[in-house]
């Protein structure tokens, strides 16, 4: 078979003719000269059509394309440091594909929602092709972390008989002749039974809230990555998440330093992110918070305005730990210290970009845990299985969740998870 050469490869062919084949992204004219702009996924390229070089026929093609008319080009390549990704195409044939008349994301500017409403088609532009790129990315970059530590990849199941972080953002569903099942709001408590069988494991996969928010940092369906390690308590925890963010960060910015610089993403601000990360205690942040003028209880979660306060100070990810146990999840185990906090952390991005991470060492004494489901009016028959992990074999084991779409809504520097992910789902949206 004759080898497939992409835009991604032209330096390997400067002077020699290939043949690419494409989208037309763009195109402008010059008298007797046509300008295409190729993409073909791995990048752009400048095509040169001058009308002494070709037949009249194929310079009738290059005149009649419209934006997205997908076509071949065959010509020589030439490093032109101007041009767009630093080569041009001497072109010698222009060959139609597939018209695309009308097509209907022009150059001008659009509203958000006709965008949407077009998400299909809008996937094709140069800063959505960015953030996929980066989302891609991220996704290699959470694989090669946690597999290159000896982590095995565990798959919860994505449809549960209960609740894992509260009753109030399930979706739910008739099971047959089970009654209701749920689709899933987290991996946590199976990857917990994967983290005793196999001492490190990881989830990896779509989760879902059927949380009433409109903001721009929440969608109903989004992915989760959640490791959990046999024997780690929280510190170990925090050292671990502080270590897997630096990775990502610094992954993305080795490999995606073109798309970071389409979407105008201050580099220098990425670049900072390096270890140790501030760690403050909740006592700590109420205080930060107060000493700033602002209006907060103690004993409540912090919002996204008082994240913003706190993260704002910093110029690194800040790690929030020892929340008030009140007011999070059953499964936490407490501070010996102080009873009234749980052994949790929150990591908040900087910039203002809110929560990113959500962790703790988990409750690992049986009667303890029995008796906090029963607090939270949970059906301890659905738990049997959670139980008997503390029953048979327990021992001390933490863990954290980080949202990809919120990851990747910082790193690129964006304001909506919207366009983090390729066709999202929000409380007034289900389609395209």
């Amino acid at each position: 078979m004759k080898p497939e050469i992409y835009i991604k490869d032209l330096s390997e062919h400067v002077g020699k003719e290939v043949t690419l084949k494409g989208w037309l992204y763009n195109k402008r004219a010059s008298g007797k000269v046509k300008f295409l702009i190729l993409r073909d996924g791995t990048g752009y390229l400048q095509c040169i059509v001058f009308k002494g070089n070709v037949t009249p026929e194929v310079f009738d093609v290059a005149e009649q394309l419209h934006q997205e008319a997908s076509y071949e080009v065959t010509g020589i390549v030439k490093e032109e440091p101007r041009a767009v990704g630093g080569y041009e195409l001497d072109a010698t044939d222009v060959k139609l594909i597939s018209s695309s008349d009308d097509y209907p994301i022009t150059p001008k500017e659009h509203g958000i929602e006709f965008l949407i409403d077009n998400r299909h088609l809008w996937l094709r532009s140069k800063r959505q092709v960015s953030i996929m790129k980066i989302r891609h990315r991220i996704v290699k970059a959470i694989r090669d972390f946690f597999d290159n530590r000896d982590f095995t990849l565990f798959d919860p199941p994505i449809i549960t008989p209960n609740a894992s972080e509260g009753t109030s953002t399930l979706f739910e569903m008739e099971y047959f002749d089970l009654g209701k099942a749920y689709l899933t709001q987290s991996g946590q408590l199976y990857a917990e039974a994967g983290a005793i069988a196999l001492g490190k494991v990881y989830t990896f996969g779509p989760t879902f809230r059927a949380e009433k928010s409109k903001t721009r940092r929440h969608l109903t369906e989004f992915w989760m990555v959640e490791p959990e390690m046999a024997f780690y308590d929280l510190d170990d925890d925090m050292d671990l998440a502080e270590e897997f963010l630096e990775y990502i960060v610094k992954s993305v910015l080795k490999n995606n330093k073109a798309d970071l610089e389409i979407l105008e993403r201050d580099i220098s601000k990425l670049e900072k992110i390096e270890r140790p990360f501030p760690r403050l205690s909740y006592d700590e942040a109420i205080e930060m918070l107060k000493a700033e003028g602002h209006e907060v209880e103690w004993g409540k979660d912090l919002g996204a305005t008082d994240e913003t306060i706190i993260s704002n100070k910093f110029d690194k990810p800040v790690m929030v730990h020892r929340y008030p146990a009140e007011i999070k999840a059953f499964y936490m185990k407490r501070d010996p210290e102080n009873e009234k906090l749980a052994l949790c952390v929150d990591v908040l991005a900087p910039e203002g970009y809110g929560e990113i991470i959500g962790g703790s060492q988990r409750e690992d004494d049986y009667d303890k845990l029995l008796g906090r489901i029963k607090e939270h009016e949970l059906p301890v028959d659905f738990f049997k299985w959670y139980l008997d992990l503390r029953k048979y074999g327990s021992v001390p084991h933490s863990g954290f969740g980080l949202g990809l779409e919120r990851t990747i809504t910082w790193i690129c520097g964006i304001d909506h998870l919207r366009e983090t992910i390729p066709f999202p789902r929000m409380i007034y949206r289900n389609t395209p």
